[in-house]
């Protein structure tokens, strides 16, 4: 079995990241971020199974913190109790 790397998962979702064509060297927070706003709850769990989902909530949670920040105020609220839960 073939293990899936981040690059080629968000590879396979362009429209999660339709501002690039670059996918091998997108950040692992800019593919954190573009899921988490864009993608479903199926692009979340494939995310999570490649990255961890500690690592995933690290991203979330350092990211969240920032002043300027592109999580949507819906998905920062979800996402902030689903890892408190889960992570």
């Amino acid at each position: 079995m073939k293990i899936m790397t981040i690059a080629s998962f968000i590879k396979k979702r362009a429209y999660l990241v339709w501002y690039t064509k670059n996918y091998n060297n997108l950040s692992n927070e800019a593919i954190v971020e573009a899921v988490l706003n864009y993608g479903d709850f199926n692009d979340v769990k494939k995310m999570i199974k490649i990255l961890g989902i500690k690592k995933v909530a690290t991203i979330f949670r350092e990211k969240s913190k920032e002043k300027r920040c592109n999580y949507r105020p819906e998905i920062k609220n979800y996402f902030r109790l689903y890892f408190d839960k889960y992570a």
